[in-house]
């Protein structure tokens, strides 16, 4: 099933964090614990998982970070979600056996409903539609004032 937890949170702003302050240079993971607040020992982690899992890329050297895998237009917040879900527990009620027939009939096979669609829902949602959420926001972008427009 579902469920909102830390892990979740944090990797969804992670993955905004380096789209949004990318500049020339890889974003580095103690930039977004700075600015984000992310604890790095989650942080590490969901990085590693989004590396495998192609929505980032790590690069290596003492200038290195990560970058988006592919356009920001191309990553859904979906995407990042069913990575996640892969690094989390499973939840005990999906192997619970024991229940009455209400609940395998009729209340879980609703909650499944419900987590379909809102995963379709967040399939449609992607970073770049975030970064101009923050951007209206008046949100800086460390990316953005890293930039030189001079010839």
């Amino acid at each position: 099933m579902l469920r909102l937890s830390k892990k979740m949170l944090y990797a969804i702003e992670a993955v905004l964090d380096i789209a949004y302050n990318a500049g020339s240079e890889p974003v580095q993971s103690r930039d977004i614990t700075a600015r984000q607040g992310i604890p790095k020992r989650y942080l590490e982690q969901a990085l590693q998982l989004l590396v495998r899992e192609n929505i980032l890329i790590g690069v290596r050297g003492p200038r290195g970070g990560y970058r988006l895998a592919r356009e920001r237009r191309r990553i859904s917040v979906g995407d990042i979600v069913r990575v996640v879900r892969t690094m989390e527990a499973k939840d005990a009620l999906s192997d619970d056996i024991t229940g009455s027939d209400l609940g395998h009939k009729i209340v879980r096979p609703l909650w499944q409903e419900l987590h379909q669609e809102l995963l379709r829902r967040l399939d449609t949602i992607s970073i770049d539609d975030l970064c101009s959420r923050a951007n209206q926001a008046g949100i800086d972008s460390a990316g953005r004032l890293k930039l030189d427009y001079s010839i």
